[in-house]
């Protein structure tokens, strides 16, 4: 363990795998894993020290997100006839648990055998969600990679729909993703309008630029004339896929290291995200455009205003647990 500006940073190694992570937003600032020839390759986006992660309010590296993960519309939702207003941190809408979530507080931390527990009370009214929610995050590695289990519960029916915000390169040198290989378990995705909100329509992916169910490079349906392509920004990906299954559900694929991801979760939904707006940022490494990518496991996007989709509300007496795993091998 280590202290840097009143962040306490953590160690977790287990083999030739090594999780680092802060406090600041229970981010996981490195992920370091062996290529094929054995060498430690760090295959996360971060910053050398806390400055780098407060000054960045956009990216949200490595960090817990919630309450709620992805965009609320309007900034509005209605639970038990009653209409709660969000703080509106992206538009005219709500993102990710809003201008002060999960991402930008300090999280308590404790060592419990060869996990890291972070728990955190979000008090009623925080950000405009009701109920004081009590949240606790546990990483474990394993000599194969990082697992994370999510746990909460309320004094008060509110949503939660918490996820982790990492940042993958396989390769290890955040040049380009569009030649890492990805496969999605996943027949069907969810549309968006123009402001990146869940439109309550479930599209197939057969014969769009969405079809992951063999592997194929990310860049191999890019550019593309398909609308959502182009709302994503700059040619990319930024959409949720309704998972056909639950366990491993995705893999993912670095040519120069032979460094291979696999997912596996619990949740219902996996946001892929191609790091469209990664630009000009100086961290741990140079980061450019679809520099990395992310794999965030999550509810339904959109399900606090959209009520065929599954809900994401936590009821009062009930427990919230949801799980992720990243494992990693070299071929």
């Amino acid at each position: 363990t280590k202290t840097v500006d009143k962040i306490d940073y953590y160690d977790l190694t287990k083999g030739s795998v090594t999780a680092e992570v802060m406090t600041y937003g229970g981010r996981i600032t490195r992920l370091i894993v062996p290529d094929r020839e054995g060498r430690p390759v760090d295959v996360l986006t971060g910053y050398e020290s806390p400055e780098g992660y407060f000054a960045d309010k956009d990216t949200y590296f490595g960090a817990i997100v919630g309450r709620v993960a992805n965009r609320i519309k309007g900034g509005k939702f209605v639970l038990n006839g009653k209409e709660y207003t969000l703080v509106k941190n992206n538009g005219n809408n709500h993102l990710h648990g809003g201008t002060v979530g999960f991402d930008s507080k300090i999280w308590s931390a404790e060592i419990d055998g060869d996990s890291l527990v972070l728990t955190y009370e979000s008090p009623d009214g925080e950000e405009g969600y009701p109920g004081t929610l009590r949240v606790e995050v546990r990483y474990t590695v394993y000599d194969d990679g990082l697992r994370i289990e999510y746990g909460a519960t309320t004094d008060q029916d509110t949503l939660f729909c918490p996820t982790n915000h990492a940042y993958f390169n396989l390769n290890g040198d955040f040049l380009s993703v569009r030649d890492h290989t990805v496969q999605v378990d996943a027949d069907r995705y969810i549309e968006l309008d123009d402001e990146l909100i869940p439109s309550g329509k479930i599209l197939s992916v057969e014969g769009t630029p969405f079809d992951f169910r063999k592997e194929k490079k990310i860049g191999a349906s890019l550019p593309s004339e398909d609308r959502m392509i182009k709302i994503g920004g700059k040619q990319g990906y930024d959409m949720s896929f309704i998972l056909s299954k639950k366990g491993k559900i995705a893999t993912a694929y670095g040519e120069k290291t032979g460094i291979r991801m696999t997912v596996e979760t619990d949740a219902p939904c996996l946001q892929f995200y191609t790091g469209n707006f990664l630009d000009g940022l100086k961290g741990k490494k140079d980061y450019g455009y679809q520099s990395a990518f992310c794999m965030e496991t999550q509810g339904y996007p959109g399900a606090a205003n959209v009520p065929e989709f599954p809900s994401v509300v936590l009821r009062s007496g009930q427990t919230f647990f949801s799980y992720t795993k990243y494992s990693f091998c070299a071929e």
